[in-house]
C-alpha cells in the first residue's frame, strides 16, 4: 500500500468554550473544577418548568470571534433543538444552531510547510450549549455522569475541507488558537476542555475533484494527538481503497495510547438529529450598529503583529513566533523593548531567563513576578554600565523571589559595578596570587590568557567588577605599567 497515490482531505470542527463567567441559558457558574455537580440548577439540569435564558455575552465573545475569522454576521439566527439521547445530556437534546447560524463564511490563513499562506474557508461558526461528562474510570464497571458543563456556552467552528496534511491541520489548529486567545473570547485549553476538535477525513486518487467518503475521528486530546489520529486514519482508507473495497462513513474513537483509532458506531446525517426551532428562545436579532460596534473592537490579530514587530525590532523570524505566540507574552515584550529602546536585548532576557525562571516556577507570564518595567530598567541598567551581566542575572533571580525593582536589589546586595581603581588592583593582586601558572605564562607573552584571568576577577568580585577596566588594568600590567 502506498498513501503516494491519494491525498488526504480534511474539514475540522473546532468546539470552543467561551469566557464567559456563567452558563449559555442560566446564572450557573461556568469555571472549571468545581465539585462535580455544584454548578447546577433547575435550568441546566432540564427540570420540569425551567425556562432558558440567553447570555448576552456569549453572543458578544461569539460575534467577536466571527468577525475575527472574517465571517458574514447573520443579523437573524435561530437557535435549535438537536436531539439525541445520551446520559450526560438531561434534556434529551442540545440548544445548538443549524439552518440559521450566527455566521457563516469566512477563513483562516495559514502558512504551510514551505512557506506559502494558504487559506482555509470557514463554513460556519455557531452557538451551542455543551453537554456534561460521562466519567468512565471513577467507579470500577460504573460510569458517574458530571453536570457541571451541561449548559456552558460554545461557539462550533466548521472549517472547510481544505485541509490537506496532517501537518496543516497542526498548522490551522494552532492558528485558530492564537486567533481566539489575541480575542480573549477563550482560555482554549485542551487540557480542560475549553477547546475540542472532531476531524472529518476522506482519501480520494490525486488528481479527482469529488470527496470521498468522510470518517470523523473524536477522542484527541492535543493538536499532536490530531495530526497522528489523521495520519493513522489516512493510511487506513487508503489500505481500503487498494484492496478495491469501501469506505464507510462512521464515527472513530483516538485511542492515543494504542495510537489507533476505533469504530465508535456509523456516522449520523443531520436528518437523524430531528433539528427543530428551540420554542423556549425567539430569534436572536442583531442589528448593525451593534456588529459594527463588536467590529471596531477587535484587536490588533497575530499576522499584523508580527509584520509589525519585524518592521520595529531586528528579530529573526523564529524570535518573532516565540514573542507573539499569545497576547500576554506579546504586550510583556513590547513594553520591555520600548522602554530600552532595545528589541534584542528584551527578546534574549525573555526567552531566556525570565522563560527558564517560569519553566522552573511553574505559572505563566501573567502572574510572574517581575514587571515589564523593571526587567527593562535592569537591561538599563546594564547598558549604563552599573551592573554587569553577570550580577545583572543575580540580581534578577532576587527579583523573581522578591518582586522588588533591580536598583534597590544592587544596592541593597553591594551589586552594583565596581570600578574603583584600587578595588579592581586589589582582586587583580588576589587573583595572580592565586593562580601563579596562568599569571606566570600571561605576564610572559600569553596573552590568551587574559580572558581567563578576567573570568577569575568577576568571580572574586561576584560580578560586581567592571570587566572593561580589568581587561585595561590586566593589560597594563602583562605591559609593564
Amino acid at each position: 500500500m502506498s498513501t503516494d497515490v491519494y491525498e488526504m482531505v480534511v474539514g475540522l470542527e473546532v468546539h470552543v468554550q467561551l469566557k464567559t463567567t456563567s452558563k449559555a441559558f442560566c446564572g450557573c457558574s461556568a469555571n472549571f473544577g468545581a465539585s462535580p455537580n455544584a454548578n447546577t440548577c433547575p435550568v441546566c439540569l432540564a427540570l420540569p418548568g425551567a425556562l432558558p435564558v440567553l447570555n448576552a455575552e456569549a453572543v458578544t465573545l461569539a460575534t467577536r470571534a466571527a468577525v475575527a475569522l472574517g465571517c458574514k454576521i447573520n443579523e437573524t439566527s435561530i437557535f435549535a433543538r438537536k436531539n439525541y439521547f445520551y446520559p450526560d445530556l438531561p434534556k434529551g437534546f442540545q440548544i445548538s444552531q443549524y439552518d440559521r447560524p450566527l455566521a457563516t463564511g469566512g477563513g483562516l490563513a495559514i502558512t504551510t510547510g514551505n512557506g506559502e499562506e494558504k487559506v482555509i474557508g470557514i463554513t460556519r461558526l455557531h452557538m451551542e450549549e455543551d453537554a456534561g461528562k460521562s466519567i468512565h474510570d471513577r467507579y470500577p464497571g460504573i460510569t458517574a455522569i458530571d453536570l457541571n458543563r451541561a449548559g456552558v456556552p460554545l461557539v462550533e467552528i466548521v472549517s472547510e475541507p481544505h485541509i490537506s496534511s496532517a501537518a496543516e491541520a497542526g498548522t490551522y489548529l494552532r492558528t485558530l488558537r492564537q486567533v481566539l486567545q489575541y480575542l480573549d473570547v477563550s482560555d482554549v485549553s485542551m487540557e480542560e476542555g475549553s477547546l475540542r476538535v472532531d476531524a472529518n477525513v476522506s482519501a480520494r486518487r490525486k488528481g479527482e475533484t469529488r470527496l470521498g467518503t468522510k470518517t470523523e475521528v473524536k477522542n484527541m486530546n492535543s493538536f499532536s494527538g490530531v495530526e497522528r489520529a489523521l495520519t493513522f486514519e489516512f493510511a487506513r482508507q487508503c489500505e481500503l481503497l487498494d484492496r478495491g473495497e469501501r469506505v464507510s462513513q462512521q464515527t472513530l474513537l483516538w485511542d492515543a495510547a494504542k495510537g489507533e483509532a476505533r469504530i465508535s458506531r456509523s456516522k449520523e446525517e443531520s436528518h437523524d438529529y430531528r433539528y427543530f426551532p428551540e420554542p423556549d428562545l425567539g430569534p436572536l436579532i442583531l442589528d448593525k450598529e451593534w456588529i459594527a460596534s463588536i467590529k471596531a473592537s477587535i484587536p490588533e490579530l497575530p499576522p499584523a503583529r508580527k509584520k509589525r514587530i519585524a518592521a520595529d525590532f531586528k528579530l529573526t523570524p523564529e524570535e518573532i513566533e516565540q514573542l507573539t505566540a499569545n497576547p500576554v507574552v506579546a504586550e510583556y515584550f513590547e513594553t520591555v523593548a520600548r522602554a530600552t529602546n532595545d528589541g534584542k536585548a528584551a527578546a534574549n532576557w525573555l526567552m531566556g531567563e525570565v522563560q527558564a525562571a517560569l519553566n522552573s516556577r511553574g505559572g505563566d507570564l501573567s502572574e510572574f513576578s517581575v514587571r515589564p518595567a523593571d526587567l527593562a530598567q535592569l537591561i538599563n541598567m546594564i547598558r549604563d554600565g552599573l551592573v554587569s551581566h553577570a550580577a545583572a542575572k543575580r540580581v534578577f533571580a532576587a527579583m523573581v523571589e522578591s518582586g522588588q525593582p533591580p536598583a534597590q536589589i544592587a544596592h541593597e546586595q553591594g551589586l552594583l559595578k565596581v570600578g574603583d581603581d584600587a578595588a579592581l588592583a586589589g582582586w587583580i593582586d588576589e587573583v595572580l596570587a592565586e593562580h601563579p601558572e596562568e599569571s606566570g605564562r600571561y605576564l610572559a607573552g600569553e596573552r590568551k590568557l587574559q580572558g581567563v584571568l578576567v573570568g577569575f576577577v568577576m568571580k572574586k568580585s561576584g560580578g560586581r567588577a567592571d570587566p572593561k577596566r580589568v581587561n585595561q588594568l590586566l593589560a597594563s600590567r602583562a605591559a609593564g605599567g
